[in-house]
This record gives structure tokens, C-alpha cells and sequence, in this order.
């Protein structure tokens, strides 16, 4: 690590550098936690599992992503926000990174952001049986024992689509209530 002030060790105003660093690095997660997914607006990126890490090296901070589908369009937007927010709060330069592998999977989704999802009107994704393998699938998931509505709680639903809004989505109506809604599905 670059050491930052006048002093060996020591910051600006004197603390640890080490100290120094993990303050700023918290200070990025919270900017970063206010960086809303552009195509579902009410869930972070943090909440949705997308920022993987952030670190500080020689030349200010790196941000590690993970997109939620290699091929998402939303991407190039998503690297865009995360460089305003953090040079919004005077945490530049930064330098983002797409790390691929491991694959996102919905189980870094955090309970937050299952929760926000629902109250939009998402049915949030169930868990991934990790027995089954691979989780990319090229045939049809056996059906669900169901998929609760999240406007009226009833479990009498069907799937119109198996693409909503984005890939990452599939589109369902609620039998009982008659709404329509998307579902997060679980990779």
C-alpha cells in the first residue's frame, strides 16, 4: 500500500493508513449501496449481489462485478453508475472490474433485496438445489410446487412466459386476482 501522509504509517490526519483504507472502503460500499439496478429500479446493486468487492490498490479503488448474465444489456449502465456514485462521494479514481467466473448465481441476492423485490411486485427467486448441478439449464425447470403472487399472496398462478421484461424474468399471472407480474428466476 501507498503510504498517504507525512508520516511512515500514517494518513493525512495522522491515523494508521491501514485504518485510513478501511474507512474508505466502507465509505464506497455505502455510495455503492445507493447505485439502484437500472432495469429494476427499487434494489441495489449491493442487494442484488452484483458488486463483488471493492479494494484499494496503487491507483485508487477497484470494483469488482459480476454480472447477473454474461450478455446483459445493462452492464455498460451498471459500470457507468458505480464510477459516478463513487465519484460523487470523492472516493476517485476508480477502476472496475468484471469478474465472470464464478458465475452470479440468485443466491447473492441478500434477504434485503428479496424483500424489496416482492414489495415491486417481483416474485423473488426460490432457492437453487445445488444436487442438480449445473444451474444453466437448456430444457424446462420441473414445475414449482408453486410461485406465490406478490400483490395477493394467492398460490394459483400460471406462466404466460418464460421471458419478462429482461431475460432474467418470466412472466406469470395470478388466477385468483387476475395481475399479472414478473418473476425473478433462480440461477
Amino acid at each position: 500500500m501507498v503510504n498517504a501522509g507525512p508520516l511512515p504509517g500514517r494518513g493525512q490526519s495522522g491515523e494508521p493508513v491501514e485504518a485510513a483504507a478501511e474507512a474508505r472502503i466502507a465509505q464506497a460500499w455505502r455510495a455503492l449501496g445507493q447505485v439502484a439496478d437500472p432495469e429494476i429500479p427499487v434494489i441495489s446493486i449491493c442487494d442484488l449481489g452484483i458488486v463483488r468487492d471493492v479494494a484499494i490498490d496503487a491507483d485508487g479503488l477497484e470494483v469488482v462485478l459480476t454480472p447477473t448474465y454474461s450478455g446483459c444489456p445493462a452492464t455498460e449502465a451498471i459500470e457507468a453508475d458505480v464510477r459516478a456514485a463513487l465519484q460523487r462521494a470523492g472516493l476517485g479514481p476508480v477502476a472496475v472490474r468484471l469478474q465472470r467466473a464464478p458465475a452470479w448465481t440468485t443466491e447473492w441476492i441478500s434477504v434485503e433485496g428479496r424483500r424489496k423485490l416482492l414489495d415491486y411486485g417481483i416474485a423473488p427467486p426460490g432457492p437453487v438445489d445445488a444436487s442438480q448441478g449445473v444451474p444453466m439449464r437448456f430444457v424446462p425447470r420441473r414445475a414449482a410446487a408453486s410461485l406465490d403472487c406478490p400483490r395477493c399472496g394467492s398460490a394459483d398462478t400460471e406462466r404466460l412466459s418464460a421471458f419478462g421484461s429482461t431475460a432474467c424474468k418470466a412472466l406469470y399471472r395470478c388466477r385468483a386476482c387476475g395481475e399479472p407480474f414478473e418473476h425473478f428466476k433462480p440461477i
